[in-house]
């Protein structure tokens, strides 16, 4: 008999975590390879976790709720004859890749086991994590445990001991514990990062609302593009009047021979595209000590349900038509609403666009859609009098675009110069110079 480990799997381009929904195996339950385990939701996707391997459910390590760093573990399965022959190989080579791991373990035991995703943050933001106790298997230190640490403000350094929060009877997390104060030489923004939760009464009438795992994951995802990326903000006014009548001449003969909506989103994110395709410094990433600069031009684009936000991928948008993009703008909307998104759906996205003008929306500031660059907010095209050329006062469809960037990529004048390409051919679409084909 052989007992294999079943991990967190990386379920989508920079997911470093997932939250288990809900189990769909017990302890003691047979199973089959690729039979499915468990329900798992990200920031960017839910999905089911399948088994590699064919044999007996013997522990399930995590819990319904339990959030875990990509490869840790989340169940053990006993595998036996043959199957335990084919297991063996893959066993074989994990300790090959875990050996270092292992070598730091011998002499401090269980707690002393790190994750590289622990590690990355412990670095990151001055932890001790000789300080801190632990709440995984045999007391070993999770990402989880060092993201309420950062969100508590009680970061551990040399002479401060913190207990890594526990739940307690009731399952509220036990309050952190500082046993030796010290002066830290970690600086102010690295200490406390965030600050606690407020304790806030509840009045009869008022509804307490659970927080759900999809919006853990995207208030953990957009806590850290805040913190990580040092946003700045600029924006554009276009004058909209020659697209607005282009696409209104269209629309009615469009929906009748394509069977899905000519949106002005459309134009838009084509515009982008090509801009992109002219500025590519904007189609990049921060990667530490480099920028990597991305040679597909692939657009996130935001699409809202009741309860979460996802951010599917229209790839190579540089390489397709405005109908195409209207296509696949239309396809992602309903795949979000019916429950039928995929991970790949979700993958490979360099920058994001916004249509924050759907709700009415004439201004506001997004959060980058991390580790992007940029990300611009479209908004809404409304009618206002402005002042042409000739002093004339005309009533004019306009719309402000609003772009937030990663500063430590992008710089105002390359973001400038790119916004005011969007705008030129943005102005500049109409029916004589333009084609939907």
């Amino acid at each position: 008999m052989v007992i294999e480990q079943i991990k967190m799997p990386q379920l989508g381009e920079s997911v470093t975590e997932g939250t288990i929904s809900k189990w769909l195996v017990s302890v003691g339950d047979k199973v089959n390879k690729y039979d499915p385990l468990a329900e798992v939701m990200t920031d960017k996707v839910n999905a089911e976790i399948p088994s590699s391997f064919t044999g007996t459910i013997k522990e399930l390590v995590a819990e319904d709720g339990d959030t875990l760093s990509v490869g840790e573990i989340i169940c053990t399965i006993e595998i036996e004859g043959s199957n335990a022959e084919e297991a063996s190989v893959s066993e074989k080579t994990a300790d090959v890749s875990e050996t270092v791991v292992v070598t730091q373990q011998t002499e401090q035991g269980n707690k002393a086991r790190y994750s590289p995703a622990v590690l990355k943050i412990s670095q990151e933001h001055g932890i001790d994590l000789t300080q801190v106790t632990g709440t995984g298997a045999g007391g070993r230190i999770t990402r989880k445990d060092l993201l309420k640490l950062i969100e508590s403000g009680n970061i551990p350094t040399a002479g401060v001991k913190v207990e890594a929060s526990k739940k307690t009877e009731e399952g509220q997390p036990a309050a952190v514990q500082e046993t030796v104060p010290s002066v830290s030489t970690q600086p102010a923004a690295t200490q406390k990062l965030s600050v606690p939760a407020p304790s806030i009464p509840v009045a009869a009438g008022d509804i307490e609302i659970p927080v759900t795992g999809i919006r853990k994951a995207i208030a953990a995802n957009m806590l850290r593009s805040k913190h990580e990326a040092p946003h700045a903000w600029t924006m554009i006014e276009v004058d909209a009047t020659n697209l607005v009548e282009y696409r209104n001449s269209l629309k009615d003969e469009f929906k009748k021979q394509e069977g899905f909506n000519l949106t002005f989103f459309a134009f838009f994110v084509k515009a982008v595209a090509q801009a992109l395709k002219e500025f590519p410094q904007i189609n990049s990433m921060w990667a530490g000590d480099k920028i990597i600069q991305k040679k597909d031009i692939n657009i996130s684009i935001a699409v809202a349900t009741d309860d979460a936000l996802y951010v599917p991928v229209i790839k190579h948008a540089d390489e397709k038509t405005i109908k195409g993009i209207a296509r696949e703008i239309s396809d992602l909307a309903i795949k979000v609403r019916t429950g039928k998104l995929r991970s790949e759906d979700m993958q490979g996205g360099t920058f994001t666009v916004n249509n924050t003008g759907s709700f009415g929306s004439v201004q506001s500031m997004g959060i980058i859609n991390y580790p992007q660059a940029a990300i611009l907010q479209v908004e809404s095209i409304v009618k206002r009098p402005v002042v042409m050329n000739n002093n004339m006062i005309a009533v004019r469809d306009m719309v402000n675009l609003c772009m937030s960037l990663d500063h430590r990529v992008l710089d105002g004048l390359i973001c400038g110069r790119f916004l005011q390409r969007v705008k030129e051919i943005l102005e500049n679409t109409s029916k004589s110079t333009t084609s939907i084909y």
